[in-house]
């Protein structure tokens, strides 16, 4: 047996082992530990990002469904649409997932040929247009993020705007 040849210590199917294979094999452990050091942080920082840009997705659909419940509310009829307090408390109802919402609403009117502006009731559509009422919605909330991140605000400003048109 040649001194320089490696004593081999055991089989393991076709592959053999020697001293100077697990040597290196110890090494190439310590080395993987020492990559995954590197790579858990990174891991870590992109599993928050993608938590938080879940729960941002989920409170801006909870602001819209808050606006349009307000809409949908105040589209009854015309003494609905005139009931701020009621489409408030309809949109607040609906977003319960969101905390602050603040809600606001005003009423659009127009004749059918024409555009809409704020003055209601419409009055003087000559024939064939007819009046037209419009309700809108709009509720703004605040997203609260789980961490402050260096130059984002604490709180991002969730905006939806609806509009329908009120049964008559």
């Amino acid at each position: 047996m040649n001194v320089r040849e490696p004593k081999n210590i055991g089989t393991a199917g076709n592959r053999r082992w020697s001293r100077h294979a697990l040597v290196h094999e110890g090494r190439e452990r310590g080395q993987s530990l020492v990559e995954l050091a590197f790579v858990v942080p990174l891991l870590l920082l992109l599993l928050i990002g993608i938590i938080e840009i879940g729960r941002f997705a989920f409170y801006s659909i909870v602001v819209s469904n808050a606006a349009r419940a307000g809409a949908q509310y105040g589209a009854q009829s015309l003494a609905t649409a005139a009931d701020t307090a009621g489409i408030a408390t309809a949109a607040k109802n609906d977003g319960q997932g969101g905390t602050g919402l603040t809600v606001t609403s005003s009423q659009l009117c127009g004749c059918s040929g024409a555009t809409l502006s704020g003055t209601c009731p419409a009055i003087l559509c000559a024939l064939p247009n007819h009046a037209l009422v419009y309700v809108r919605v709009q509720v703004v909330g605040a997203f609260p993020s789980l961490f402050h991140y260096p130059g984002l605000p604490a709180a991002i400003n969730v905006t939806s705007v609806e509009e329908m048109r009120v049964a008559q």
